[in-house]
């Protein structure tokens, strides 16, 4: 096992009714930009707990961000905050906008173009933010990362920074039985490739990360169809939402060797063809599991034995029944797993690739040996 340091200072209030806690959280006296998306929070009665828990505060509400958050979108919400002079921010959402929320925290203390912050420039301080998850899938309501995307460069921009780790995430999974069926799939795929990506790579002698990851991945095939079937299962709904959030929250990958370029490769698709970010990873993460099976070999068998209990025929064999298992998991959950179930084809590749190479995504994987001709081969097997 390699050495490491984990710090996860978000506090988690888990379970029905723990909206109430928001008034304990948020300090005395803060002016409060609320973050969220759609007017689904006004439906499903998100809205009312959060605005009785929030009773004397002084509320900005910005609505409208994207399920890409993007960049233009969070400058005009950074603009809104210093007019109202917010001192905290209450994301009300999923992953998107907490993403949002991260960087407008980051922004709204950064001295220079915001834009800087997504290119390279650290965050040396940050405006404290909660959130209230309405959708379990990208963990991002305890981590210090941020996806936001930028139209006019056609590019997902990442960023990290301790400072952005929320101070507290309040998880009621009542707050996702009004989500449609293709959020819950998305977030059950989203979840998993977290995990395969922290767990699928070679052995580190870290038994121990290897068995959670193991129980993250079986419990998400156990109870993400049942999300799917029953949209009022508490329990399936409660078991979800706790496996996202265990999936990304840094504890698995303590230690170990990581593999993002299903993620990085999924990130160009989803900015050039506007695919769900969970349709990119159902697509590409097959792929890129038969084009490296031979340095993945060995935890391929692991996966194959330990969670889909694969024993017989030999390895090879092996290890093409668990990428099809993959595959046949994301297909059960009503999520396309190749491009051409999405009307693209062969003709997206080269635009795909320009895209890497002038991002510079050229040295990918845990061997850092995905370069454009071994992407190419990926996007090629996804077709």
């Amino acid at each position: 096992m390699r050495n490491f340091t984990f710090h996860n200072p978000t506090k988690i209030h888990f379970g029905e009714g723990q909206i109430a806690k928001l008034s304990k959280e948020i300090p005395a006296g803060s002016r409060v930009l609320v973050t969220h998306g759609g007017g689904s929070i006004f439906q499903n009665g998100v809205w009312a707990q959060v605005e009785s828990a929030l009773a004397g505060f002084a509320i900005s509400r910005f609505a409208g961000i994207e399920a890409n958050p993007q960049f233009d979108t969070l400058l005009r919400a950074v603009e809104q905050a210093r007019g109202e002079r917010c001192d905290f921010i209450l994301a009300i959402g999923g992953g998107s906008v907490i993403d949002g929320s991260k960087f407008i925290a980051a922004a709204l203390r950064h001295p220079g173009d915001p834009l800087e912050l997504l290119t390279g420039t650290r965050v040396t301080a940050a405006v404290p933010l909660g959130c209230v998850l309405t959708l379990a899938a990208t963990g991002s309501e305890s981590n210090p990362h941020g996806v936001v995307t930028h139209a006019v460069r056609q590019q997902k921009l990442p960023f990290s920074s301790p400072l952005l780790y929320p101070r507290f995430a309040i998880l009621d999974p009542r707050t996702t039985f009004s989500l449609p069926s293709r959020q819950i799939a998305n977030g059950v795929i989203d979840a998993f490739v977290h995990t395969l990506e922290q767990y699928l790579t070679y052995p580190a002698d870290a038994p121990l990360q290897d068995r959670y990851a193991e129980g993250l991945l079986q419990t998400l095939i156990e109870e993400g169809p049942k999300a799917l079937a029953a949209p009022d299962d508490y329990a399936a709904r409660a078991n979800l939402m706790w496996c996202a959030t265990q999936a990304l929250n840094g504890l698995i990958g303590c230690g170990v060797p990581q593999d993002w370029a299903t993620h990085m490769i999924g990130h160009e698709l989803t900015a050039l063809y506007h695919l769900d970010h969970a349709q990119t990873l159902a697509v590409v993460l097959p792929a890129l599991l038969a084009e490296c099976r031979e340095r993945k070999r060995a935890k391929l068998l692991q996966y194959a034995e330990r969670v889909w209990q694969l024993h017989d025929g030999d390895e090879n064999s092996r290890i093409d029944e668990a990428i099809a298992a993959t595959r046949a998991f994301f297909s059960r959950l009503g999520v396309p797993t190749t491009l051409s179930e999405h009307g693209l084809d062969a003709e997206v590749i080269p635009q795909v690739l320009a895209q890497l190479e002038r991002h510079h995504m050229t040295a990918l994987g845990e061997h850092r040996d995905i370069d454009l001709q071994a992407s190419e081969r990926i996007l090629l097997r996804a077709l």
